[in-house]
């Protein structure tokens, strides 16, 4: 069954850290997910890999389970484009690939990418227009001040069902197209009270005044299952990364920390699915354990076990 049809679901991201192909790594750990019972696994999009094309080969490999990608940047990619890749690896999966978009982060647009920090939020409101018709295998014409997407050719994939779309928003301007456009959220550092008091409720009263269903919201946490103080540091080390940008220290704030290692969880089985509870009861609607790229294979793998004994006592 779809995770779009389950209450609460528990996913874990894929690291593909292990040996030297980064495609056969994270298939690896996908079917080692999936053996667990895990209920989704999910990339992120880097400079390096693509994400979207890597889930179709994740999700044409390891049956059944769900596939998503979190997040690839609007800015420097065309809805057309990304329409195209993303009903491909619809078309691979079956009906279980899900799609977040992200306006990213300034820094990495400007300096990365050489584009200008314009118009953020109108982009990612035009970005939307454009894509959700194209994502349901419908034709588009758009014209926009940002963005121009015409249909001129064939732009559905044959195979390709409709694709979730997700925005990884937080931010409340950014929230309100979400709810309006898309089909949810996809938070990452937003603890449960960030969650509770002012992400779920703003995309939820959004996507109800535009006449939406209840949006998902699938809250990405920093987990690992161990007890080493290493895998600790090491998690530290690695969400440090994220105190650079504005919008995460907002959604930091809001949980009442600058330290992003404030909100990982690192513990036992017991310890770790606690904390997840808090998340569940904040108004999340899945669950993705995301262990950090830098840790021990053996933490990675234990995480992902306890992904799938979660899902399977859901």
């Amino acid at each position: 069954m779809s995770i779009t049809s389950q209450a609460v679901r528990y996913g874990v991201t894929l690291a593909g850290t292990a040996g030297d192909n980064l495609v056969e790594a994270v298939v690896d750990e996908a079917l080692e997910a999936a053996g667990h019972g895990a209920g989704s696994v999910w990339t992120g999009q880097r400079l390096d890999y693509d994400a979207i094309g890597l889930a179709g080969l994740v999700a044409a490999r390891v049956p059944g389970i769900e596939v998503g990608v979190s997040a690839v940047p609007v800015f420097a990619r065309h809805p057309l484009l990304v329409a195209s890749q993303a009903q491909t690896t619809q078309a691979a999966a079956g009906g279980r690939f899900h799609l977040a978009v992200a306006l990213g982060a300034p820094p990495i647009i400007e300096r990365a990418f050489g584009l200008p920090w314009e118009r953020p939020v109108a982009r990612l409101r035009e970005f939307l227009t454009a894509l959700g018709p194209l994502l349901r295998g419908e034709p588009v014409e758009h014209e926009g001040e940002l963005i121009t997407a015409r249909s001129m050719l064939p732009t559905h994939v044959p195979g390709a069902s409709a694709t979730p779309l997700l925005v990884a928003a937080m931010a409340p301007k950014a929230l309100r197209t979400a709810g309006e456009l898309a089909d949810g959220t996809v938070p990452y550092l937003a603890g449960p009270r960030a969650l509770a008091e002012h992400i779920v409720p703003a995309i939820t009263a959004a996507a109800a005044g535009a006449g939406r269903p209840a949006p998902r919201v699938v809250a990405l946490v920093p987990a690992a299952v161990t007890t080493s103080a290493d895998a600790r540091d090491a998690m530290a080390g690695g969400l440090a990364f994220y105190t650079q940008f504005e919008s995460y220290r907002r959604v930091l704030a809001l949980n009442g920390t600058e330290n992003p290692a404030d909100l990982a969880l690192i513990g036992d089985e017991d310890e770790v699915a606690a904390g997840l509870r808090a998340y569940v009861e904040a108004g999340a609607t899945e669950v993705v354990l995301t262990a950090h790229h830098d840790l021990d294979a053996a933490t990675q793998s234990r995480t992902r076990r306890l992904a799938g004994a979660l899902q399977r006592d859901s």
